[in-house]
C-alpha cells in the first residue's frame, strides 16, 4: 500500500492526478503539466515534496561519521550550508544522491530520495557499526525522521516575493527579522523562519534550475503552511503561482540538466560515469579511511590510466520526436549509448535528452541518431544545462 503525505487531502481537493512514486501516492499534476512548468519558469510553483527522506546525524563524532559514510568531505562544511553528494555502495555504484545540511558543529541533516530512504537508512546504520569498529567515529547517532517531516518547495523567479508576503501577510514587507533572513539567504544555505506561527527550516535549494526554497516542517504544520502560501498567492499575486506535481518537476530538472536517481544514477553507475570524478579524487586526497575507499581507488586508477569509458551528456534535436529512456543512440549504425531521460522541452520548444555515450562520441557537436520506435532521428551532443535561468 502506498504512503500518503500530510497534504494528501488538500492535493485531492485541488484535483491532483496521483501516481505511485517511490512508494508514495504523489501528485503527478493538478491540471496542465505544461502550465505548471511555465508557472515555475515565469513566476512560481508550489510543490508537495513530503515523500523525500530526512535523516539526522548527531553527536560529537557526527562529522567524522559523515566523512566515513558518504563520499564527499563533510567535516569542512560550514554551519548553515548545504552540500550535494552521493552515497556509494560496496561495488562503487551510486546508492543515492543526497542533499546534506550542516545544522551545527555536531549535527547534519541528510535528505535522500523517497524510494531510496529505507536503503540509505539501512546503509548508514550498517556503516555506523563499521565506523565504530574501525575507530573512525564513536560518539554519534543516526535517526530517521522521514515519517515526522513534511517538505514544501516554492520554486521560480518570484519565490522570494511569495515567501516575504507569507511572512508579513502582504507584499508590504515590514522589514521584520525573518524578511531579512529570506533576502540574505544564499544559494545552498539554510535558516529558520516563522510563517504565520509555523516554525520553518528554510533552505535556498531546489530541483528546477530556478531560484527557489525548500521548507521543512513538522507533519502537523504542513496544512497550515500550505494554506498560508496558497492564500497569500491568491490575495497578493492573483493566483499566478500554481500548485505543481512531479510531471513538471521532471521536465524542469531535465531542462536544468539535473540527474534523476533511477535514470541517470543507479547502482550500476559509478561516480566517474556520472561526472562526479572530482568528488572521488577529493575524497582520496583529503580524507582518511572511508567506506568504499579501496574500490574508489581502483576506479580512479583505471580512470587515470584508461579514461572513463562512458559519459553522461546532453542531446538536442531540431525535430519533433522526443527520445525516451531506454532508446538506443547510434553513430554510423553502431550503438554507442542509451537515453536515460528525454522529452520535449517546454521552454526551448524542441526535444532534449540525457544519455550515457561512449566517451569517444561524447564531445559537444557530435552528430548521433536515436532509435525511436524503430525509426532513426537526428540528435546532436550539446552542453548541459539545456536551460540556465542565471539565478545561481
Amino acid at each position: 500500500m502506498t504512503k500518503q503525505t500530510p497534504l494528501h487531502q488538500i492535493n485531492a481537493e485541488l484535483g491532483a492526478n496521483f501516481t505511485d512514486f517511490g512508494g508514495w501516492d504523489m501528485p503527478l499534476k493538478y491540471g496542465s503539466e505544461l502550465a505548471e512548468h511555465r508557472a515555475v519558469r515565469e513566476f512560481a510553483g508550489i510543490f508537495d515534496l513530503s515523500h523525500m527522506g530526512e535523516v539526522r546525524v548527531t553527536g560529537a563524532d557526527a562529522a567524522a561519521f559523515m566523512d566515513y559514510a558518504l563520499l564527499s568531505r563533510y567535516s569542512i562544511m560550514k554551519n548553515g550550508k548545504a552540500k550535494y553528494g552521493v552515497i556509494i555502495d560496496e561495488a562503487g555504484g551510486i546508492l543515492d544522491d543526497v542533499i546534506t545540511y550542516r545544522l551545527g558543529d555536531d549535527e547534519f541533516l541528510i535528505v535522500p530520495n523517497a524510494g531510496n530512504t529505507p536503503t540509505v537508512v539501512a546503509a548508514l546504520e550498517d556503516r555506523a557499526e563499521k565506523a565504530k569498529a574501525a575507530g573512525a567515529a564513536a560518539d554519534f547517532e543516526v535517526r530517521n525522521e522521514s515519517d515526522d517531516t513534511a517538505l514544501i518547495a516554492v520554486q521560480g523567479p518570484k519565490s522570494e516575493e511569495i515567501l516575504l508576503a507569507a511572512v508579513c501577510g502582504s507584499t508590504e514587507c515590514d522589514d521584520r527579522e525573518d524578511c531579512a533572513k529570506i533576502k540574505d539567504l544564499e544559494y545552498y544555505a539554510w535558516t529558520f523562519i516563522t510563517v504565520d506561527g509555523v516554525e520553518v527550516f528554510l533552505a535556498r535549494t531546489g530541483y528546477t534550475g530556478e531560484d527557489g526554497f525548500e521548507l521543512y516542517i513538522k507533519n502537523a504544520d504542513a496544512e497550515a503552511l500550505w494554506n498560508r502560501l496558497m492564500s497569500i498567492n491568491e490575495a497578493e499575486f492573483d493566483g499566478a503561482a500554481l500548485p505543481c506535481g512531479l510531471a513538471s518537476r521532471d521536465s524542469l530538472r531535465l531542462e536544468a540538466g539535473m540527474p534523476l536517481y533511477g535514470n541517470e544514477l543507479t547502482r550500476e553507475t559509478t561516480p566517474f560515469d556520472a561526472g562526479f570524478g572530482g568528488m572521488v579524487r577529493g575524497a582520496l586526497k583529503n580524507k582518511g579511511d572511508f567506506y568504499g575507499r579501496e574500490t574508489m581507488q581502483k576506479l580512479n586508477d583505471a580512470d587515470q590510466a584508461e579514461g572513463t569509458p562512458r559519459k553522461l551528456v546532453g542531446l538536442s534535436s531540431e525535430g519533433r520526436r522526443a527520445a525516451r529512456a531506454g532508446a538506443g543512440v547510434f553513430v554510423d549504425g553502431a550503438e554507442i549509448g542509451v537515453i536515460t531521460s528525454g522529452q520535449p522541452s517546454p521552454t526551448l520548444g524542441h526535444p532534449i535528452a540525457l544519455a550515457y555515450l561512449d566517451t569517444a562520441h561524447a564531445e559537444p557537436g557530435t552528430a548521433v541518431t536515436v532509435d525511436i520506435r524503430g525509426k532513426s532521428y537526428d540528435f546532436s551532443v550539446v552542453e548541459t544545462p539545456f536551460y540556465n535561468s542565471g539565478a545561481h
